[in-house]
């Protein structure tokens, strides 16, 4: 169970070749990864299925719930290859997307693509970035299936990489034939959470949501904020998620640099509003997938990350394929940690001057300002659902949410919720009389209150009922 000096925020650790056996998933989660992200851009199914298995082998033998996230690779937005792996372009010289051209011919005047739609997408003045915007070309003009352009910033090319356009307008579908395969291996996996790649609109979310329907699944889903056309839908695509991830490498090629930030902040902010977990991802410790110490530029970006509250921040390249993963995961934690000491994620405004529409946020709202102006040693929520301590993990506080469920699966999705730590609870065989009794018993015999100190607990009239909390009690141990 949680000790009351572990972190609030959680943080998502990718798995792949240098973190996928149980020893070091362990290690992982005593660092403090609290979700797995098995990335579907690599490896094929049955690779997914042996680190689905070691995760909750390591989770089982470690007794902590921990969450699983499949992420959805999306569409391959891509050049083909060249015939000597790489070229070096340089500026001013002409260049050809060639959509008619043989995939691997590509030389320092032309390449084929790999996303034929591209023609079609594209006008004359459009700014392509390649390779995350190591390289950018200006489109001079169209020609049946080939995208006439000019070397605007050069370097080195090599194959198969990512094709954006400044500003959004690629009209790929959010879900490719290889993710809807890829959705109901996830689905088969009963993985918590499932990213979707690229949605431009609530639809794409709507549209994912339905087939994990059909999958027979019900998997929450994480739309990955990627594109420039999100930034124009943010409320809707936010509310027709359960969580959403600022991935800041594709959007920051989109939108550009200098609005990165800014945009980050913002969906963050509206996340929250809305009643979302929200996940900042992308090259947060990048220097640490070969060095053991992180730059004081990424001990800065974390720590803002969790200043903003975010709930979760994003390892990648890190856990999956660097050198320590580990002590990647330590190093966030502590980041984490040093940031939370600050007074001021301990302050909350959150919805005051709101109307609230069901008795959940109500008794949910009501608890967090009690705590946050009384001496309250911890909160509990007793849950079948975990939707009541995701409204209070929405309200900034020092104080730890303590989320007791009957329900593994509650338990797992609760971990992307900051400051929530899940704490399996059986009702079997107790009245709603002595459920507060157990309560205490279960914080005290894992030492998180001590004699005299006060709690609040949450609850409904029927405990373990989805969807009625509508109790509050103070209790003094």
């Amino acid at each position: 169970m949680h000790n009351l000096t572990d972190k609030s925020t959680k943080i998502v650790a990718t798995l792949g070749p240098a973190s996928s056996d149980v020893e070091t998933i362990k290690e992982l989660i005593l660092a403090g990864a609290n979700i797995f992200r098995l990335n579907f851009s690599h490896g094929v199914a049955d690779d997914h299925k042996l680190r689905a298995q070691n995760i909750r082998t390591a989770a089982k033998e470690l007794d902590i719930s921990v969450a699983i996230m499949a992420d959805l690779q999306g569409p391959k937005i891509r050049i083909a290859q060249f015939k000597n792996k790489k070229v070096t372009l340089k500026v001013g010289a002409p260049f050809c997307l060639d959509g008619d051209l043989d995939l691997e011919v590509g030389d320092e005047t032309q390449v084929g693509i790999i996303y034929k739609h591209l023609p079609k997408d594209v006008h004359a003045g459009d700014k392509l970035l390649l390779d995350d915007g190591r390289i950018v070309f200006a489109v001079t003009h169209i020609d049946g299936n080939k995208v006439h352009c000019t070397v605007d910033v050069g370097g080195e090319l090599s194959n198969n990489k990512g094709i954006n356009k400044l500003g959004g307008g690629l009209s790929a579908e959010c879900l490719t034939e290889k993710d809807k395969a890829d959705l109901i291996t996830a689905v088969g996996l009963d993985v918590a959470y499932i990213a979707i790649s690229f949605p431009r609109s609530a639809q794409d979310m709507i549209h994912a949501r339905e087939l994990v329907s059909i999958a027979g699944g019900d998997s929450r889903l994480v739309a990955k904020l990627e594109r420039a056309e999100a930034m124009h839908c943010i409320d809707e695509i936010i509310e027709a998620s359960d969580a959403v991830m600022v991935a800041r490498g594709d959007l920051g090629v989109e939108i550009g640099d200098a609005a990165l930030p800014a945009a980050q902040k913002h969906i963050i902010k509206r996340a929250r509003a809305l009643n979302t977990a929200v996940i900042t991802a992308t090259q947060m410790m990048e220097s640490m997938i070969e060095h053991s110490i992180p730059t004081r530029a990424e001990v800065f970006d974390v720590a803002n990350a969790v200043l903003d509250y975010s709930d979760a921040v994003m390892l990648s390249a890190e856990t999956a394929t660097g050198n320590h993963p580990a002590e990647v995961v330590r190093a966030m934690s502590r980041i984490c940690l040093g940031a939370e000491s600050s007074p001021e994620t301990k302050i909350s405004k959150h919805r005051v001057e709101c109307f609230f529409e069901g008795s959940d946020e109500s008794i949910a709202m009501a608890a967090m300002y009690t705590a946050n102006h009384s001496a309250v040693k911890a909160i509990v929520s007793i849950t079948a659902s975990g939707d009541t301590p995701l409204l209070m993990s929405r309200i900034k506080t020092g104080i730890p949410i303590f989320a007791f469920s009957p329900l593994g699966k509650t338990l797992r999705r609760m971990c992307m919720f900051r400051g929530v730590f899940p704490v399996p609870f059986s009702l079997e065989g107790i009245d709603n009389n002595n459920v507060y009794q157990k309560v205490v018993d279960t914080l005290l015999a894992n030492k998180q209150v001590s004699a005299g100190d006060k709690i609040l607990v949450t609850c409904g009239d029927f405990v373990g009922q989805r969807g009625s909390t509508n109790t509050l009690k103070v209790i003094s141990v």
